[in-house]
């Protein structure tokens, strides 16, 4: 079932390339490049995205990568912005 919401969702997203080319799978080693990436948290914008991370996180812990996913697409298109 994960895999096939996983599947519909980056379908969904591809019909824009540009899009899609900057999104990342959504898997806990991408997730943590992600991070590794924002570096220090020094504008709003970053605190947002360590926010929805931080959700994503958790989300993790508890199982539910539906919910994760969800957190981490949030974190990506802030950062598309």
């Amino acid at each position: 079932m994960k895999i096939l919401l996983s599947a519909v969702l980056l379908a969904a997203f591809s019909a824009s390339p540009a899009f899609a080319a900057k999104m990342q799978p959504c898997t806990g080693e991408a997730m943590g490049k992600s991070i590794t990436a924002m570096g220090t948290v020094d504008s709003p914008a970053k605190q947002a995205m360590a926010k929805e991370m931080a959700s994503a996180n958790s989300e993790m812990s508890k199982a539910n990568m539906r919910g994760a996913c969800k957190h981490y697409m949030k974190a990506q298109k802030m950062s598309a912005k």
